[in-house]
């Protein structure tokens, strides 16, 4: 298939799956629930941080996530304490549990007493290129509140060679925007073009088959190489593909 084929082909299937029924089955639901930009962001960020593993599961696991943190995740978090860490849930999601949630929430309220918010760290440490720095950045703003080891496997880093789809991901929710009102395109310092598609099992076997990628790990090298590809076929708004290989691989076994 050549290069133009290849874009009309996935074009139309970024179409079919960037519909709001999408929001229905998609963890992105949960940032949907909110209005205002901090709880969004805070949302996003917690669900995407436990979005492995089985989607109906994921959901399950978001949406007693949020109960807990009431109506205003923000202020739940900014108002949070160390001593109420019993009042946490044992389990949030498979190995995510009780400690690594109330590190999160401690970290998520340094990052916005001391750094301004998540937007600003990512806009800090942007390259113009891609935003994979900003992710390594993010993970040593948490690690300065001397998080425990054990908690270290929930923050990814692509200096250490980490695809980091779930913060790629939770990125193309905060920072895309189009007609389709899918991805809520709250962060308006961080341009789309800069986006790099989540990649994992599903994605990166539609991409492989279909010549976009040859890596054979996922990988930071791996979402280096799809980057470089899909901004052959849109440099604007790359990671709209996400939709595309995600649908072709999850719901149409491509």
């Amino acid at each position: 298939m050549d290069i133009l084929s290849l874009k009309e082909f996935l074009d139309e299937k970024v179409a079919m799956y960037n519909q709001p029924k999408f929001i229905e089955t998609d963890p992105i639901q949960m940032v949907h629930a909110y209005s205002v930009k901090e709880d969004q962001e805070i949302a996003g960020f917690l669900t995407a941080t436990i979005a492995w593993g089985n989607r109906k599961m994921i959901l399950k696991s978001a949406h007693q996530l949020m109960l807990h943190l009431g109506n205003s995740p923000y202020d739940f978090v900014m108002n949070y304490q160390k001593t109420q860490i019993e009042q946490l849930p044992l389990v949030i999601h498979r190995t995510f549990q009780q400690t690594d949630l109330h590190y999160f929430l401690l970290g998520l309220q340094h990052i916005y007493q001391n750094h301004g918010g998540l937007e600003a760290i990512v806009a800090k440490h942007r390259n113009g290129n891609h935003l994979h720095d900003a992710i390594h950045y993010l993970k040593t703003y948490f690690l300065e509140m001397n998080v425990p080891v054990r908690v270290h496997k929930h923050l990814s880093d692509p200096w250490k060679g980490s695809a980091s789809k779930r913060l790629h991901m939770y990125f193309r929710w905060m920072s895309r925007k189009d007609q389709a009102g899918v991805d809520l395109g709250i962060w308006k310092s961080i341009p789309m073009s800069e986006l790099s598609c989540p990649l994992d099992v599903h994605s990166g076997n539609v991409a492989r088959k279909l010549g976009l990628l040859q890596r054979k790990q996922n990988d930071h090298k791996a979402v280096l190489e799809l980057d470089n590809f899909l901004r052959r076929l849109d440099a604007n708004d790359p990671a709209k593909y996400d939709f595309a290989l995600f649908g072709l691989g999850v719901f149409e076994g491509f």
